[in-house]
């Protein structure tokens, strides 16, 4: 009976656990593809609109050579996103979006023909023209993007109905294994234990203890090994538990990540364009020139981040080159020189010479530093300081590596945390994602390396690095 209920349990179980792998995966493989084609579309008009500002701004013609770059972008997409379209109101918002982009495609290029010629002056209705055009197509783009948004969330409810109803499932297969436990076992005490223990008595008197003590052996045999059956049915339990958790966590981040994405770095992106333009038309000295590339450095490596937050659940998509670890360490400090200096840190690199040139992404490995010398900074408050050791050795089942230290004297990791804190949403900050040093150990592990950390509570923290030439 209990291989029955055990079998019929487990093929539920299994059957639920396709169904809910087979929503997620339409989640991931193809709304979620489909609704960054649409930030794509999106992205692309956006940049041209703004490129085209440029060019009636000053004239100068590689706006239009980007332009052209972003319309070719646009239509990849948008032929990407015709060819896979299913649903017929998907078809219809991809058809709307085309024709109204041919208009605004045809109004703008014209304006800018006349430009060149010599023969248009800008005025107020042309403008107006070509903006309304625009402003049809980027709210198509809106509603394009939340039908797909409608679409995850959906599934994402789809997946939550499934999981509740497997919980009730199990909660009943549970119930009823307990009940009939207890029948068992009422039948085990009255008609098994009973005749052993006046077995065991009998045998006793009759001074047969080797038999008896066998007996009892073999009966305390069998009962450890049920319990250690349980115990590991425990651990597989609470590792599906974690599982489960660890979906629903995601889910959200998907969820959370789309909503986010749209109203953050789209403002960027014109405070960036707009960074860029006051750049070029205003007469600025040294000092102020390097403001305006540290803001710009700083809204591109939020960016980064926003990034890094949109594909956690996937691999990140390493854009590789050859550049010594060093130059990046002297880029992060360079960026990070206001922070410290706010902070009232001390930071120093000691180092024999400029690593070697390896394969990397700079922006990446960036990435890994900034949010250590970040936690650092968070740790220590307004005083301390932090040293970077780097170093190149030959490591025997490896060969050649560096190895690069970030060491604070702050007051370290506990040891009931440290274990904790590469796992992901982990967090002791009251305002923490619990991401920063996940992401660091996958972007480093995507390197090919390693993370490693030392540390003592009271003693400070030494995050190490070690890549492959």
């Amino acid at each position: 009976m209990l291989i029955v209920v055990t079998l019929i349990g487990g093929g539920v179980t299994i059957w639920y656990s396709y169904q809910m792998e087979s929503l997620f995966e339409n989640i991931t493989t193809k709304e979620l593809s489909a609704f960054q084609r649409a930030e794509s579309i999106e992205k692309a008009l956006i940049n041209q609109k703004g490129l085209a500002s440029y060019y009636f701004l000053d004239g100068d013609e590689n706006w239009l050579k980007q332009i052209k770059s972003y319309r070719d972008e646009f239509k990849k997409k948008l032929n990407e996103s015709k060819s896979l379209a299913i649903e017929k109101e998907e078809k219809n918002i991809i058809y709307l979006i085309q024709s109204e982009y041919d208009q605004y495609k045809l109004s703008r290029d014209s304006t800018i023909e006349l430009y060149k010629a010599g023969k248009l002056k800008p005025t107020s209705s042309i403008h107006n023209q070509v903006r309304t055009q625009f402003l049809n197509i980027l709210n198509l783009c809106d509603k394009y993007k939340n039908f797909h948004k409608d679409r995850i969330n959906s599934a994402v409810s789809k997946a939550h109905i499934q999981a509740k109803k497997l919980r009730i499932m199990v909660l009943g297969g549970i119930i009823f294994a307990v009940s009939l436990t207890f029948f068992i076992l009422f039948i085990l005490l009255n008609n098994i234990l009973k005749p052993i223990r006046k077995l065991t008595i009998e045998a006793s008197r009759q001074s047969s203890r080797i038999f008896g003590e066998d007996e009892i052996k073999a009966l305390s045999n069998s009962v450890t090994g049920l319990i250690k059956d349980v115990n590991h049915t425990h651990s597989e339990l609470e590792k599906s538990r974690e599982i489960l958790l660890q979906a629903e966590k995601m889910a959200l981040v998907g969820k959370l990540a789309a909503s986010t994405a749209h109203s953050i770095r789209n403002p960027f992106t014109s405070v960036k364009m707009r960074l860029f333009s006051l750049s070029r038309s205003l007469n600025l000295d040294d000092n102020q020139r390097d403001d305006i590339d540290v803001i710009s450095e700083e809204i591109r490596h939020i960016d980064n981040i926003l990034q890094n937050f949109l594909e956690f659940s996937r691999p990140p998509k390493l854009k590789m080159q050859k550049i010594s670890p060093s130059i990046v360490i002297d880029s992060v400090l360079t960026l990070m020189k206001y922070r410290l200096t706010s902070y009232n840190l001390d930071i120093k690199i000691v180092r024999k010479k400029m690593l070697p040139e390896i394969y990397c992404d700079p922006e990446q490995l960036k990435e890994v530093f900034v949010n250590f010398v970040i936690n650092a900074c968070e740790a220590m408050k307004n005083e301390g300081s932090i040293t970077i050791y780097e170093e190149e050795f030959i490591a025997p089942s490896i060969g050649r590596i560096v190895n690069i230290q970030i060491k604070d004297n702050g007051p370290g990791i506990s040891d009931s945390i440290k274990e904790k804190i590469f796992q992901p949403f982990f967090t002791t900050k009251q305002e923490g994602t619990g991401l920063g040093l996940s992401i660091a150990l996958r972007i480093i592990k995507e390197h090919r390396g390693s993370l490693d950390v030392i540390s003592k509570e009271g003693n400070g923290a030494n995050f190490i690095v070690t890549l492959p030439v």
